[in-house]
């Protein structure tokens, strides 16, 4: 929208068609920018016939962008922090022309301070291919949510398999590199996550649903992805307390339960020091002796005995390198 009122106050008057065209979007996309830019009291004009389109009142300029330290420190280290995770819906040029303009209406001396910062900080989020939804389709779910408004779409999984179905969509969250869509599925009669690049189309119902009370969309999302099925079903047990064992181990990943809840099966699990149960599901399972090493606590694992061979193995690897001469 932001991209269009730039265009028009270049001056002139343009077709829809010419807009279309320069945003590289749909007209009916332009005539939906062109409403919420009536809706800000933007003076947009439409001059109807063979020559109509678009135009702006004369004169007309944006009030300028009036932030403080702390407010421009906020757009910025969100702009860049959003592209490097993955997350941002709209193409790396176009989060750069955004970061471009923002720095440029900066005065110069907080303008030179967030240039050092930005040269001197570094983000662990890793750059992701694009795989993020188009901002259409993230906007739209997240008014549907809002709205309580169901939503048709054509959904395709991990495996690729295509279906069509219908979500009340009950909140909408960003984890490790991709949005996910959390609601009631009507395929399945129960609570789905959807990851939204994995969406081929949505369209918004006109009827609404009531979402359940204190609905916690993150929970939901974090304890399926570690309750998900996968080819190998890891269980060990870790020597520690629970807040220690989860504080290393996300939820997306694994669940810790106190042993001291569970009958024993094991002299070990009653030892001196306290134990946990850790299940985690997994397709492979490469990564996940040096994670188990990096916990630095005592752990017997259980099954899959694949997974005592890939401890072994790591261990055998490490006392190598701790021998070599260099």
């Amino acid at each position: 929208m932001l991209a269009l009122l730039e265009i028009l106050q270049a001056g002139g008057t343009r077709t829809a068609a010419d807009l279309a065209g320069r945003l590289d979007v749909d007209e009916r996309t332009v005539r939906r920018y062109i409403e919420h830019l009536l809706d800000l009291d933007v003076p947009v004009h439409t001059e109807r016939g063979r020559y109509g389109g678009y135009r702006v009142a004369p004169g007309y300029r944006m009030p300028p962008l009036m932030l403080t330290d702390d407010e421009a420190l906020a757009v910025l280290l969100g702009l860049i922090t959003s592209r490097r995770s993955g997350l941002v819906s709209t193409s790396p040029t176009a989060t750069q022309a955004a970061t471009a303009k923002v720095r440029r209406v900066l005065p110069v001396a907080l303008g030179r301070r967030l240039e050092a910062l930005l040269a001197t900080a570094d983000f662990t989020a890793p750059e992701r291919s694009s795989d993020s939804p188009h901002t259409d389709l993230l906007l739209m779910l997240a008014e549907a949510a809002r709205d309580r408004h169901s939503v048709a779409i054509d959904y395709r999984d991990r495996g690729g398999h295509p279906s069509a179905r219908v979500v009340d969509p009950y909140g909408i969250v960003a984890h490790a590199g991709h949005w996910y869509l959390t609601g009631a599925d009507s395929l399945s009669a129960e609570i789905r996550t959807f990851r939204l690049d994995r969406i081929q189309t949505a369209a918004v119902r006109v009827t609404t649903f009531d979402a359940p009370d204190r609905f916690d969309a993150v929970e939901h999302l974090l304890t399926g992805l570690a309750e998900a099925p996968y080819r190998h079903e890891v269980s060990l047990r870790v020597q520690g307390t629970l807040d220690q064992v989860r504080s290393r181990l996300p939820a997306a990943i694994a669940t810790v339960h106190d042993l001291a809840t569970e009958p024993p099966t094991d002299p070990a699990a009653t030892a001196p020091g306290g134990w946990v149960r850790v299940r985690m599901r997994a397709d492979r399972l490469d990564w996940i002796p040096a994670l188990l090493a990096s916990l630095d606590l005592p752990f017997v694992v259980e099954q899959p005995d694949a997974l005592r061979a890939g401890v072994r193995s790591l261990a055998r690897r490490l006392a190598a390198y701790a021998d070599s001469a260099g």
